[in-house]
């Protein structure tokens, strides 16, 4: 009879340490996303304050200069597509971080040929307001880098705990899936070219 109580009592002990590993890894899993989430919310907010700037810097270039409209409208419509393009960070895919990236990059890609487009004007280069919206995109834009590094980190963290063995089944089991992770644009490889005729 004395077996029989060890048995069960070792039965129960490991089924114990089973559940409270379960439950370890579980947290483990839940504080990981959880970061990595909230380290999203952070390049999200990067990239709104570059959007906030973005209104400043148009109104005031449209101010100092007879603007070419065509780059003004780019921008202008740029900025609405990234700042309407919403992810749900808790289902980060391949799929909507791809098009949020585009929508960014098209906003990016505007802002440049206007910041170029700008060097013909010599009066507007000197105008400190346009200097100092200028510097602070500059800013946000080395912002925007070093908060999507972290993200990258962090997220990068959960995708590989989720996968290591034995921790895969609890994530299999609770629903933990990969998140997605910035990555380069194809040809990011290769130096820009620069070129100063217009």
């Amino acid at each position: 009879m004395k077996k029989i109580y060890l048995i069960l009592a070792a039965i129960v002990g490991v089924f114990v340490l089973i559940i409270m590993w379960y439950v370890n890894t579980n947290n483990r899993f839940v504080e990981l996303k959880g970061n990595a989430t909230k380290q999203w919310a952070n390049v999200e907010s990067s990239y709104q304050r570059r959007s906030d700037l973005i209104g400043n810097l148009v109104n005031t270039v449209k101010g100092a200069a007879d603007f070419e409209r065509n780059t003004l409208t780019a921008v202008v419509e740029a900025r609405s597509k990234a700042t309407s393009t919403t992810i749900d960070a808790n289902q980060l895919n391949a799929s909507q971080l791809e098009a949020f990236q585009a929508a960014q990059g098209q906003l990016t890609s505007a802002l440049s040929r206007l910041l170029v487009t700008v060097e013909r004007y010599p009066e507007l280069k000197a105008n400190q307001n346009f200097l100092e919206l200028q510097s602070q995109l500059e800013g946000t834009e080395n912002r925007i880098n070093v908060e999507r590094n972290r993200y990258n980190n962090i997220a990068g963290d959960y995708n590989i705990a989720i996968k290591k063995i034995p921790a895969s089944m609890v994530a299999s089991m609770a629903g933990f899936t990969e998140l997605a992770l910035f990555n380069a644009k194809s040809g990011a490889e290769n130096a820009p070219e620069v070129n100063f005729e217009f």
